[in-house]
């Protein structure tokens, strides 16, 4: 993963004009069918504390302060004192989902590596350890776009298998390293995010603005089955809605699911 810093000011400028990146944006789609927070299911990720260093696990960052901080690289991860510059402030109420979930790269007793849901993708910083509440999963999503191929595992074993729609060749699905940051419930299921969407951390390298959002990058469902296997989306990635149920109903794939997209 490229660890790209923020240019201080100019990204926080950024987030003060650009506010939330609700899902109503997703470049995979058109029509007016915005989905709505899906509320969190039974299957939460468990609850940790210290420094998260079982290597089969993911550590996940939720914010528990209305606006986190972000800043530069500190010195020591175990000194609360040691702080890099602030860089920028993520608001809960900016998110659609009213969460800021962020995907833990290293884990501190104060402080947090973590990668943002930020243009350019693959942005981190860091934030302090005592304003995120830190849970843990095994799961992992992986996409293979040239195979039309999603495959989520846990703890290693794969628990599912879907074909998908990818983007097109003017408007492709960007490769590289992105987590889940929200679910979201459409109203209609029959739409065209089909029963649910979830929301990534990436975005569009071609789209910067779609449908009134920011271009971010999502996997849903759909209501045009018939394309699925093919290269059909502006970028996010398709799935059939019974494999999409599956995925939030049964299995209950957790926020801050890492996933990787492929070439």
């Amino acid at each position: 993963m490229t660890d790209t810093s923020l240019p201080g000011w100019t990204r926080r400028t950024f987030f003060a004009a650009a506010g939330g990146l609700a899902l109503a944006g997703l470049v995979a789609c058109t029509g007016s069918d915005e989905p709505k927070p899906k509320p969190e299911s039974d299957a939460e990720p468990e609850e940790t504390s210290g420094t998260g260093s079982d290597p089969e696990r993911t550590t996940v960052a939720t914010s528990v302060v209305p606006s986190l901080q972000v800043y530069g690289e500190p010195g020591d991860l175990d000194s609360p004192d040691d702080a890099g510059a602030e860089q920028l402030v993520l608001n809960r109420a900016d998110e659609a989902s009213g969460n800021v979930v962020l995907l833990a790269l290293a884990v501190g007793t104060a402080w947090l590596h973590v990668q943002l849901p930020v243009r350019p993708n693959g942005t981190t910083g860091y934030v302090r350890a005592r304003d995120v509440r830190q849970s843990s999963h095994a799961f992992a999503m992986d996409i293979a776009l040239a195979d039309h191929e999603l495959v989520v595992t846990e703890a290693g074993d794969e628990v599912l298998r879907s074909a998908i729609g990818v983007g097109t060749t003017d408007r492709p699905t960007p490769g590289g390293e992105y987590y889940i940051k929200e679910l979201l419930q459409a109203p209609d299921p029959t739409g065209v995010y089909g029963p649910y969407a979830y929301g990534l951390s990436g975005f569009s390298n071609v789209l910067t603005e779609f449908a009134g959002g920011e271009g971010v990058i999502g996997v849903h469902g759909t209501n045009q089955p018939e394309l699925v296997g093919t290269d059909a989306s502006s970028g996010c990635i398709r799935l059939p809605n019974d494999q999409i149920t599956e995925l939030v109903e049964k299995i209950g794939l957790p926020l801050g699911t890492p996933v990787t997209i492929r070439a």
